[in-house]
């Protein structure tokens, strides 16, 4: 397949695939509760038409629906952050150095209306189905502090914003569903949401927008077929389907992000951390540490499928700033070409990928915040290959057209796996647009196209997984 595809377009697009990052490095398979999966960021307006900046972050993979009766939850042991990090132009175009520039960290707390009952859901001070997002049914409550961080300015932004109970099933968390039972999704406006996600969205005094809460998993790939020596199927199963995870949801305004003479392209990651405690070597006493950094992530796949095992662990504890130090190389030289190559007989560049270095070092989102909101998954403009797929928006900082989504950003739908496979069978020079796919090219709930964006969670009875 042949396509006339610019390199400004594409905007140095390139990776290599599977998950996301799910199961990106041995610690992390060790701790769930702090394992990002995905992140992501795109630009959109708010209900009061600012242009914003939308970010997800999603933790906790593979959360069974069903499995009750304590369910699944944020750590309020673990810090969550997003970070922004503002560019520098060299040679014209915009640098990262990987320090963030803006930081958000959100904290949770929990408690209980009744210790002498089984039910985190459906008991507290009385029996029920659950009606309104902590009423006297919704036993665990869980809620969150927000705090920015500007250089060495802190500010919380938000406190005591509640988390909305997860779906139990339709006698206990009825609003969930519809009067035919279904389960409420793909949401166009905010009425048509469900109202525990409805009473949960809340906007803070800077005029952000947030919302923290379990949702379905968005990300969609044939992952066990994949990792069996490429085993790419026809058609492909969703690896993920069924499963829920734990959302972080930010939509903040540009203003809040950005000043005159800023370069208006933003990098994003996220990252989680513990606390942490120091054993002193004569092994008398102990004293406390900041918090350790256990988790992190900006694109989807690096860490995942690019960088060697050796390192998986050390990319996870280190901040993007180091990147081009200690993962370059893995942008560089990507094994998966060489895998591939090697099982499918694909004649994939395996060395000098400077698109995959100019793409991932530093491993953040770029996100050019001259474009006009971008198209949702479920509109008509939206396709789930991007700039593969001819879906481009206008940027008035490049005088072009731009990706919509991934690599330009991240939005919910974007079909990574594809757009990475695609990516490395076509560059470094892209003349010849090669488009490869793992044939899973739909996700199995629709998405909302209004905040919070990211999907109504499944229910444990009403899950693939169980019914």
């Amino acid at each position: 397949m042949k396509k006339l595809i610019s390199m400004a377009t594409i905007a140095s697009l390139g990776a290599a695939a599977m998950a996301a990052s799910h199961s990106d490095a041995p610690m992390m398979l060790l701790d769930p509760a702090a394992n990002i999966t995905d992140v992501y960021a795109f630009i959109g307006r708010n209900n009061n038409d600012v242009k914003v900046l939308n970010l997800v972050m999603n933790t906790n993979p593979l959360e069974d629906p069903g499995n009750g009766v304590i369910y699944y939850r944020f750590d309020d042991d673990v810090m969550y952050e997003l970070n922004v990090c503002k560019a520098t132009l060299v040679n014209g175009q915009p640098s990262f150095s990987g320090f963030p520039s803006i930081k958000y960290q959100i904290r949770f707390s929990s408690r209980y209306k009744n210790k002498g009952t089984i039910l985190s859901y459906g008991l507290g001070t009385e029996a029920g189905p659950i009606n309104n997002v902590d009423d006297a049914r919704q036993n665990y409550t869980q809620t969150y502090k927000i705090t920015k961080i500007v250089g060495n300015q802190s500010t919380v932004i938000g406190d005591g914003v509640l988390v909305p109970p997860v779906n139990v099933g339709p006698r206990t968390t009825p609003k969930y569903y519809d009067a035919n039972g279904n389960r409420i999704e793909g949401a166009t406006s905010f009425a048509q949401l469900d109202d525990y996600t409805k009473q949960t969205v809340t906007t803070l005094n800077d005029g952000t927008r947030t919302f923290a809460g379990t949702r379905e998993d968005g990300f969609y790939a044939d992952v066990a077929g994949i990792f069996d020596f490429l085993g790419i199927r026809n058609p492909g199963k969703d690896s993920f389907s069924g499963f829920n995870v734990q959302s972080i949801n930010l939509q903040i305004p540009l203003g809040n992000l950005l000043n005159e003479g800023d370069v208006p392209v933003v990098g994003v990651f996220g990252a989680t951390y513990r606390p942490s405690v120091r054993i002193r070597s004569n092994g008398i006493g102990g004293s406390a540490l900041p918090w350790t950094q256990v988790s992190r992530m900006g694109n989807p796949l690096f860490n995942e499928v690019l960088v060697a095992l050796k390192d998986k662990d050390i990319f996870n504890q280190t901040q993007p700033n180091l990147d081009t130090t200690y993962f370059r190389q893995y942008a560089n030289k990507p094994e998966l070409a060489f895998l591939a190559n090697a099982v499918l007989g694909t004649q994939f560049q395996e060395d000098n990928r400077s698109d995959l270095v100019n793409f991932f070092i530093p491993d953040v989102i770029k996100v050019d915040a001259t474009t006009p909101p971008v198209p949702l998954a479920g509109s008509q403009a939206f396709n789930r290959l991007s700039v593969f797929g001819g879906d481009t928006v206008p940027s008035t900082f490049t005088g072009g057209q731009v990706a919509s989504g991934w690599p330009n950003g991240r939005r919910l739908g974007d079909d990574v796996v594809d757009i990475a496979l695609t990516a490395l069978a076509s560059g470094p020079s892209y003349n010849t647009i090669t488009i490869v796919s793992d044939n899973s090219n739909s996700n199995d709930s629709l998405y909302n196209q209004v905040f919070p964006y990211t999907g109504t969670p499944f229910g444990g009875p009403t899950s693939d997984l169980h019914r």
